[in-house]
């Protein structure tokens, strides 16, 4: 996998990893900005990492574009040459499936969709040759989700399934975007999840909504104090249902400062998922939920 340098103007460098998506793609292209950001290099004023990208910011009165460029060949160089690993966290994300305001956007929507008799998450569960809504809700939340990148609004994350290929769950965005979308809706379009940091208009399918903010300029929450938006590029999340007694009672605690997610440090190692996923992913979910 060798990876395709783009100049963009006179202050970007564009770096094109894969044309597919895959997690391979997704770790050399992390790897690398992780340790670009690391070197602190004089002139680098932007690292945005994507799917199976990134983008460098620079001044070109600090550093010269040819010397950059040296510079991205080198580290891709030296990260190709070792194990893809990432120092990392594991995010447990509390979501009500079914919900009452995803499902009365859907219906304001239904001439937009591909199957304007059915809900968004019997269409997803019908396509994947899932036999039901709960069928498919165990597969999107039985396995965890790699934060992939964040942006396109404040604070969005975009997330790729921890399965192999063949089993990750894809669906469509609509025919046509809705002009609304519920705050913290869980989505899903093409094969790649997200959660709606904010209302507004979208396309992606809705599955559900969470109570748990994850853009929040006022900074009111524990785990938003470092700064405002949560996710970032590398990040696991793996989604739990909950039902509306919990969900109230969640949206309760946001109201009074109290509320906090499940997060804990964990290393992930691409060699290892890679050889047994399934039994990768259950020692995820252990290291999320050991005392």
């Amino acid at each position: 996998m060798s990876a395709r340098y783009t100049f963009g103007g006179d202050e970007f460098i564009f770096v094109e990893i894969s044309e597919d998506m895959s997690l391979d793609a997704f770790f050399k292209g992390t790897a690398i900005t992780r340790e670009l950001q690391r070197r602190n290099v004089a002139g680098v004023t932007e690292i945005c990492p994507a799917n199976a990208s990134y983008q460098v910011r620079y001044d070109p009165d600090v550093i010269a574009p040819e010397t950059l460029l040296a510079l991205l060949k080198q580290i891709e160089a030296e990260v190709g040459d070792a194990p893809l690993e990432l120092e990392t966290r594991i995010v447990e994300v509390p979501v009500l499936y079914n919900d009452p305001w995803t499902h009365e956007t859907q219906m304001r929507f239904r001439e937009r969709h591909q199957d304007p008799s059915s809900t968004d998450l019997e269409y997803a569960a019908r396509i994947n040759g899932l036999s039901s809504v709960d069928a498919f809700i165990a597969a999107h939340s039985g396995a965890p989700w790699f934060v992939s990148m964040v942006g396109f609004v404040a604070g969005l994350p975009f997330m790729f399934q921890m399965v192999e290929r063949s089993r990750q769950l894809e669906v469509p965005k609509y025919l046509r975007p809705r002009t609304d979308t519920p705050k913290l809706t869980v989505g899903h379009g093409g094969c790649f999840g997200c959660i709606y940091s904010v209302r507004g208009a979208g396309g992606y399918q809705m599955f559900g909504v969470t109570p748990a903010p994850i853009f929040d300029p006022e900074q009111r929450l524990s785990y938003l104090r470092d700064f405002m938006v949560f996710f970032r590029p590398g990040d696991i999340v793996k989604f739990k249902p909950i039902d509306r007694e919990t969900y109230d009672r969640n949206i309760g605690e946001v109201e009074a400062g109290t509320f906090a997610l499940r997060v804990r440090p964990v290393k992930f190692i691409l060699s290892e998922f890679k050889r047994n996923p399934d039994a990768y992913n259950r020692s995820l979910a252990e290291v999320l939920h050991a005392d």
